[in-house]
């Protein structure tokens, strides 16, 4: 059986993209502008190996698959035939499908292309949050090279979700109404003391000094750390921001205002969010304010995410995720009372086809940088996620505590953060 009848079966003879394979063989759409190319039998082997998802995800990281075109149009194409009711393949189908294959391609491994994170390398970095293996995971993610960072994130250096006053705001424009979005909502005031745990690239404990808060980060990125000092020396502000190369857990407590989560606690673990939060209660000083920002699921009854999917292996390993009502749980039985709650799940679609952008726009460059591996990784990771914040398979929620100076939470009768 050739490729190409293959691909019909699996998605139908009408499919929105154009597809070729090594064999000759072409289907779907030959006037479409994305086209998947199937270039290696090698391809075969990673679906053989593992079919599905990861098994796509390597042939393509690897360059035996390529997507030619938009990534994002390519996957959205892809996802509404693949999923449609009436082109889902039985059990018995698919074992017709492997056997015209060959089941040589069973046999034939072939190792994951490096940038992969095998779970054995996981579990011989120790219990999953351990401070080492946090430090391990974290390196892997954010220390791949600032200069590559630059290309996809943009002036603002910021990896987390931006708010868009408008639809066509600019990224930098966007990232910035969220820092002052945050700031607003924590009240941040000239004097006080912010701790921003996670800090990234420090673009909030900036932010936070120019309105002449004392502001500290921290981050388990050594990169990320020698960044942010730089440009906080760059632009005068070292004597009220600091960045420090440091786990959160290693922050005295008590001595802090306002407190600032923006993107860390997805790599926390459910099991040690109560610790977690405890641990920011504890740093806050009475009266003292929590923004926790952080990526969310849709439910809380959802079972748990896949500890061993394509996400954990080759983007955030030891990631979870928890619904919205998991996190205000979490953190009002930490002590934090609950004062404003919203979801920026559109928001976040919106900042990751900015990086999509950025990175086909600055591809040649992100290639030289990091390997045609990575590139390949981020390129699919980030236009997978687009969809998945249009989609509601995910979400981006804000959740405001405050630390109760007695019964006084030193709020104003109605929010003013806009």
């Amino acid at each position: 059986m050739r490729l190409a009848e293959i691909f019909e079966r699996v998605v139908g003879q009408d499919a929105p993209v154009h597809f070729r394979a090594y064999d000759g063989s072409t289907a779907g759409d030959p006037t479409s502008d994305t086209a998947v190319v199937v270039r290696t039998p090698v391809a075969l082997n990673y679906l053989a190996q593992s079919p599905g998802a990861l098994g796509l995800t390597r042939a393509y990281v690897s360059g035996h698959i390529d997507v030619e075109g938009d990534m994002y149009t390519a996957l959205k194409r892809m996802a509404d035939v693949t999923f449609s009711e009436g082109h889902r393949l039985s059990p018995l189908e698919m074992a017709r499908i492997a056997r015209s294959i060959g089941w040589v391609k069973f046999v034939n491994r072939v190792p994951p292309p490096p940038q992969e994170v095998l779970p054995t390398r996981l579990f011989n970095l120790g219990a999953r949050h351990a401070k080492g293996r946090d430090a391990e995971v974290i390196h892997h993610h954010y220390d791949v090279s600032n200069a590559f960072y630059e290309l996809v994130l943009g002036p603002s250096m910021t990896y987390t979700c931006a708010v868009f006053p408008t639809a066509d705001a600019t990224l930098e424009e966007a990232q910035e109404a969220k820092y002052e979005l945050v700031a607003r909502k924590l009240d941040l005031r000239e004097g006080m003391r912010l701790l921003d745990v996670g800090c990234g690239w420090g673009g909030m404990v900036r932010h936070a000094a120019r309105k002449g808060v004392k502001a500290l980060g921290v981050t388990l990125s050594k990169e990320q750390a020698e960044w942010a000092s730089k440009r906080i020396a760059q632009e005068g502000l070292s004597d009220l921001a600091e960045v420090r190369h440091m786990d959160y857990r290693d922050v005295p407590d008590g001595a802090y205002d306002r407190i600032s989560s923006i993107g860390l606690t997805e790599h926390i673990g459910k099991k040690n969010l109560p610790a977690y939060f405890a641990s920011l209660y504890a740093k806050l000083k009475p009266g003292g304010r929590l923004l926790n920002h952080c990526i969310t699921r849709p439910r809380n009854d959802l079972p748990p995410m896949h500890r061993d999917g394509v996400i954990n292996r080759y983007v955030f390993p030891d990631g979870e995720l928890e619904g919205p009502a998991e996190i205000q749980r979490e953190m009002n039985d930490a002590g934090f009372e609950i004062r404003h709650q919203e979801n920026l799940r559109e928001h976040y679609a919106l900042t990751l086809r900015q990086w999509c952008a950025n990175l086909d726009r600055n591809w040649d460059a992100a290639v030289r940088e990091v390997g045609q591996g990575t590139a390949r990784v981020w390129r699919l990771y980030m236009a997978g996620c687009v969809l998945g914040f249009e989609r509601n398979v995910v979400q981006l929620h804000q959740i405001l505590g405050v630390k109760l100076d007695g019964t006084d939470a030193h709020m104003p009768l109605r929010p003013n953060f806009q």
